[in-house]
């Protein structure tokens, strides 16, 4: 016999959010965090539920605290719940990405290795993780900005590199150190 769905199932909470880099959209349901996006950056909304409510919902006033303190430039201290919606392997990428520690980066070919070690693997596509890197629902909190090319350049942020080297830059890192390329 199946089990009847309850009509709230899949519906998500959303609200805005000024940056000082943009206006963000947060999604949530009553698990966890299932999205943050800049309006009009690539993959906006990406696996957002077409049931959705502008309403205030802890999990979502939870988020908003922690940027507000991280764009004050500040290392949140908590993390929201999350709930990571995507494949198995871009959920692997994502928790690799939460490692990356506050104000340092890594690059593709480095979490590549880490992710290939999870999997039990000798290597893995550098280009398959940073495409499941560029799927992230989660910007900022889930940090994609972290992961930098081999070379120091800025590559592949879905809500674009000017906004990844201000990330960065407001982590403390040195921006003069990388390139837009």
């Amino acid at each position: 016999m199946l089990k009847k769905q309850n009509n709230l199932d899949d519906l998500q909470f959303t609200q805005e959010y000024l940056s000082p880099l943009g206006k963000l959209l947060l999604a949530c349901d009553n698990e966890g965090l299932t999205g943050i996006w800049f309006e009009g950056q690539k993959y906006f909304g990406k696996g957002l539920s077409v049931k959705q409510k502008a309403l205030e919902h802890e999990i979502l006033a939870q988020t908003k605290a922690w940027l507000d303190l991280y764009f004050k430039g500040q290392e949140p201290t908590f993390t929201p719940p999350l709930k990571l919606c995507g494949t198995f392997f871009e959920k692997l990428v994502w928790q690799e990405l939460l490692n990356i520690p506050y104000g340092t980066v890594t690059t593709y070919g480095k979490l590549s290795l880490k992710v290939a070690k999870t999997l039990n693997k000798e290597h893995m596509a550098a280009q398959a993780v940073g495409h499941a890197v560029g799927l992230n629902p989660v910007s900022i909190i889930v940090p994609c900005h972290r992961v930098v090319g081999s070379r120091g350049n800025l590559t592949g942020y879905a809500a674009g590199l000017e906004r990844k080297l201000k990330l960065l830059e407001l982590e403390g890192l040195d921006t003069k150190l990388f390139s837009l390329k």
